[in-house]
């Protein structure tokens, strides 16, 4: 699934439908694993937020933003959903937990 904005706020409804016909799923928004789906992986939108910071900051000192090199993401972050890995009767393997950054009960 691609991340959009549209599909973010569909969220809870992707999560139900899915639950309803007891299907696992993989979100790009950590917030979906937190609503009830299988797992997320995504970018860690907390260190992305401290590096733009840093970016505004050479452009309000005079810096072109053209000049400034382009970046990509460097941190992520998997959540696993064990509660509903349980109801669709799934086991999460002990190497992909240990893995994980955040496992919800």
């Amino acid at each position: 699934m691609f991340p959009s904005p549209m599909l973010f706020e569909a969220r809870r409804t992707l999560v139900a439908g899915a639950a309803s016909h007891r299907l696992p799923t993989m979100f790009p928004w950590l917030e979906a694993a937190v609503d009830g789906g299988l797992m997320a992986y995504s970018t860690n939108f907390s260190d992305m937020y401290r590096r733009a910071a840093g970016f505004v900051d050479k452009i309000l000192r005079g810096a072109r933003p053209a000049d400034l090199p382009v970046e990509q993401p460097t941190k992520f972050e998997l959540v696993i959903n064990l509660k509903t890995a349980k109801a669709l009767g799934l086991t999460i393997p002990p190497s992909l937990l240990l893995r994980a950054d955040h496992v919800l009960q």
